[in-house]
C-alpha cells in the first residue's frame, strides 16, 4: 500500500513562501538540518484550501495561503 503524499511549505518571518517540498512529515522533523526553519502542512486537493507556492503568504490562522498580487499590465 502506497501511502498518500504530504506536502509543505517552508516559510519566512513575513510568511512569505521561500519554498514547497513533496517530504513525510516524519522524515521532514527527524531531519531538521536538511529542512531548517519553519515548514507548514499545504494541500493540493482539499476544498477551501489553496496549494501554497513561492511568493504565496501563510495565514496562521486559516492555515490557509494567499497568492502574491498579480503584476501590473504592462502599458503600451
Amino acid at each position: 500500500m502506497s501511502k498518500v503524499p504530504q506536502y509543505f511549505a517552508q516559510i519566512d518571518a513575513n510568511n512569505i513562501v521561500l519554498q514547497v517540498h513533496v517530504v513525510d512529515q516524519l522524515f521532514l522533523e527527524e531531519n531538521p538540518e536538511r529542512y531548517p526553519g519553519t515548514w507548514v502542512e499545504t494541500f493540493i486537493n482539499l476544498p477551501n484550501k489553496t496549494y501554497a507556492g513561492i511568493g504565496y503568504t501563510y495565514d496562521p490562522q486559516t492555515k490557509d495561503f494567499t497568492a502574491p498580487p498579480a503584476p501590473p499590465m504592462p502599458v503600451e
